[in-house]
């Protein structure tokens, strides 16, 4: 999975993984903003796997675009 991150103009960091539909997250540093997009990530598939839906077949978990 891909992790797409920018600042925003405010100093913010912004994570976003663009194949999970929801999956972005802020922070106030790039590093917290990466750690909480992959949390959430990680959340969503899990509930995906519990409720029996498809979720992504992975061949990693995170790479995190430079």
């Amino acid at each position: 999975m891909q992790v797409e991150v920018e600042q925003e103009t405010d100093g913010r960091w912004i994570a976003e993984v663009a194949g999970i539909p929801g999956a972005m997250a802020y922070g106030a540093s790039r590093k917290e903003a990466v750690a909480r997009v992959e949390a959430l990530v990680l959340r969503i598939l899990a509930d995906k796997v519990e409720h029996g839906e498809d979720a992504p077949q992975l061949a990693r978990v995170f790479s995190v675009a430079v």
